[in-house]
C-alpha cells in the first residue's frame, strides 16, 4: 500500500508540473494595443555625469551617463542564462516618435533573442534610419527588488518611464560589458545598459 501510494502522489506531482508548464509556456502573451498616432513625443534625455562606481556582486559598475527615458515596449525578452543575466535578467526593446505609433509597429515583425532586438517587414513602413534612430535594445539592471517587479510585469504594448545611468561592467577575471552612448548606431555593441533607478508604467 505505501508503494501505490507513493507512486499515485508522484503521478499527480508530475501532472500538476505539464499542466504549470504548459500554462507558462502557451498562455496567451498580453499584447496592449492602441490607436493609431504618435504615443511618445520625447526622445530620451541623456546627461553627462561624474560619479563614483559601486559594486554589485562579483561586477565593479561604473556610469557613464545619467539617463531618462519614456517609450513604448515594443518587445521583452527576460533571461536566466548567460553572464549577463547576472545583472540584466530583462531586455526590453522600446520606440519613441515615430517607433511608437501603432500603425508603424503593426506593419514589423519585431522579435529578440541572444541580447539582440530585430524587426523585419516585406516594405518598411517608414526608412530604416528613422526607425535606427526612434528605437533600441535595452539592457535593464534593477536597482532592486521593487524596480525588477516592475520591469518583470511589463507587456508589449505598455508605456514605460524609467531613470538611472548608462553604465559599464566589469568583473575580476576581464569580463566586461559596456553601454552604448549613441541612439543612432547599430551593430555589436549598439545596445545600452541601464543601471535602472526608478520606474513606472504609464496609464493611457
Amino acid at each position: 500500500m505505501k508503494s501505490g501510494g507513493s507512486g499515485r502522489l508522484m503521478f499527480l506531482f508530475l501532472c500538476f508540473w505539464f499542466v504549470a508548464f504548459g500554462i507558462y509556456w502557451f498562455w496567451p502573451e498580453t499584447v496592449i494595443r492602441h490607436d493609431p498616432g504618435i504615443l511618445v513625443k520625447e526622445e530620451p534625455v541623456q546627461k553627462p555625469i561624474s560619479v563614483h562606481g559601486w559594486e554589485k556582486g562579483d561586477y565593479r559598475i561604473t556610469p557613464l551617463a545619467e539617463f531618462e527615458a519614456k517609450a513604448l515596449v515594443l518587445h521583452l525578452k527576460k533571461y536566466g542564462s548567460g553572464r549577463e543575466s547576472d545583472l540584466s535578467p530583462i531586455d526590453l526593446a522600446l520606440g519613441w516618435g515615430p517607433m511608437s505609433d501603432q500603425s508603424v509597429i503593426d506593419r514589423l515583425e519585431i522579435s529578440q533573442s541572444g541580447r539582440w532586438y530585430e524587426y523585419k517587414a516585406r516594405v518598411l513602413p517608414i526608412p530604416q534610419k528613422v526607425i535606427s534612430a526612434s528605437s533600441s535594445n535595452m539592457h535593464m539592471i534593477p536597482a532592486d527588488e521593487e524596480v525588477e517587479d516592475v520591469l518583470d510585469d511589463l507587456h508589449r504594448g505598455d508605456i514605460v518611464w524609467f531613470s538611472g545611468y548608462l553604465v559599464e561592467a566589469k568583473s575580476s577575471d576581464g569580463w566586461g560589458w559596456r553601454s552604448s552612448l549613441s541612439r543612432t548606431d547599430e551593430g555589436n555593441g549598439a545596445c545600452e545598459i541601464v543601471w535602472v533607478r526608478d520606474v513606472k508604467r504609464i496609464d493611457y
